[in-house]
């Protein structure tokens, strides 16, 4: 990449710190765009999500920006969220999601309003009759477990994984594939429940968390419990919705890639949560999912993901001697971010403050690579919506939604507003971690943050 001076110099976008609201002051112009809100609205339930915007947050953007059927997009799909709320209310969606497991939940999702829930619910009552029978007679799985998923610990017990065993053999024998699918869907959604693993807050061993293994469960009713919830969202969806749906797709691509798939300037709105700069894996979080759904078959298959993830990884940064910006913008603030945290702990190596400086430039050269992106998509006068949270690296404070908004005024949209409709978050496992080498200070909070932008 190449290195653009760390020396101050003329700024752009003195205005942007203007139109920025204090994080102790709660914006109350969109909801409160935090996930969990999700876990209790249909369909959206289905999925358990680590990251991601709330139900209700999408659907105030859409009435606040769309008056007529227009196009969505959500570069960074997930679980499909902005897709499907958008689809639901009669927009045509496309998302680009890199990550196999989330791209499937999100078309599965998609295609819900396209199911029989007779058909769901009759192969849900079979599955339970089957799976009783074959625990009654011990039958011997067909299935084996994924020969390259490895884990520290055991991830299922003898008692359980014989159980998910016979599940996978149900699975395979389902001749509908969409059927097939929603359960599929219904075991990923369910299959660290009933593992010696939990997300607490990610993946790792129950035991590490003072809570003991699972010896054994009733893994059919969870699952069952599960396909009656997407039933009944089914019915609800069916009987909520009325003729043709518009289009709707998800590509399990990165949206960088995305110029054969998606025309220039034929988007509405654009609504997103790109991964935050807080180093967290979400790829590696689902590899007990991509494993055991046959996305992948070895530890080397995630390497793709983490070279297409939104600003890389620390860990694959942190040696490099040096990555600067690889666009002239002209910004004092950020230059002098990266000169401060570059500088700390040096006597730590890869763990000092180069190799966080070099994730956080890697940061971004990407948040400037999506700006072009989007502006690429976005109709003349059509609006993207960022939702994104600051950081804290080595104890330094990183307003990345201020850094975002500058660079994409650089890249040449107007920045209408940085809304905060979070005022605090949770980040304690993120920014007090003993890697970073600094802790945050007492007067140091995390925020959520929506960056409005607006293509000329």
């Amino acid at each position: 990449m190449t290195d653009i001076s760390d020396a101050p110099q003329p700024e752009i976008g003195a205005s942007i710190k203007d139109r920025t609201r204090s994080p102790a002051a709660k914006n109350t112009e969109f909801s409160d765009p935090a996930f969990a809100a999700n876990k209790a609205q249909p369909v959206h339930r289905w999925v358990p999500w680590v990251a991601g915007f709330s139900r209700d947050f999408v659907r105030s953007a859409l009435n606040r920006h769309l008056h007529k059927p227009g196009v969505v997009l959500d570069p960074f799909a997930g679980v499909g969220t902005t897709l499907i709320e958008a689809n639901f209310a009669g927009h045509e969606a496309v998302g680009f999601e890199i990550n196999p497991y989330a791209d499937f939940a999100c078309r599965t999702k998609l295609n819900a309003r396209e199911v029989a829930p007779n058909c769901l619910g009759r192969a849900a009552e079979d599955f339970l009759e089957f799976h009783s029978t074959a625990m009654k007679r011990k039958r011997r799985p067909d299935t084996q477990a994924p020969e390259g998923f490895h884990t520290r610990g055991v991830f299922y017990s003898p008692k359980v994984l014989h159980k998910v065993l016979l599940v996978h053999d149900f699975i395979a024998g389902i001749n509908d594939p969409v059927i097939a699918d929603m359960f599929r869907l219904a075991f990923a959604s369910t299959m660290v429940t009933y593992s010696n693993y939990s997300y607490e807050p990610s993946l790792g061993r129950k035991a590490a968390a003072g809570r003991p293994d699972v010896v054994d469960f009733p893994v059919a009713l969870e699952i069952a419990g599960k396909l009656r919830e997407m039933e009944e969202d089914i019915r609800f969806v069916r009987g909520h919705l009325s003729g043709n749906s518009p289009k709707a797709a998800v590509f399990n691509k990165s949206f960088f890639d995305s110029h054969d798939l998606l025309n220039a300037s034929s988007v509405n709105l654009l609504i997103t949560s790109p991964p935050y700069l807080n180093n967290y894996h979400y790829n590696r979080n689902t590899r007990p999912h991509l494993f055991w759904l046959g996305f992948m078959y070895s530890s080397k298959d995630l390497k793709p993901l983490e070279e297409q993830n939104f600003g890389k990884f620390w860990q694959t940064v942190r040696e490099d001697e040096h990555i600067g910006l690889d666009f002239p913008i002209k910004d004092s603030e950020i230059f002098q971010c990266l000169k401060t945290l570059r500088e700390k702990n040096p006597g730590r190596g890869i763990y000092g403050g180069n190799g966080w400086a070099n994730y956080a430039a890697s940061y971004f050269n990407d948040c400037h690579r999506f700006s072009k992106a989007a502006k690429l998509a976005l109709r003349r006068r059509g609006t993207a919506l960022v939702v994104i949270g600051n950081s804290i690296l080595q104890g330094v404070m990183i307003p990345t939604d201020r850094f975002l908004a500058k660079i994409a005024e650089f890249a040449g949209l107007e920045v209408v507003n940085i809304h905060i409709p979070r005022a605090t978050r949770v980040g304690n496992s993120i920014i007090q971690s003993k890697v970073r080498a600094a802790k945050a200070g007492k007067g140091q909070q995390l925020y959520e943050a929506v960056v409005e932008l607006r293509k000329r």
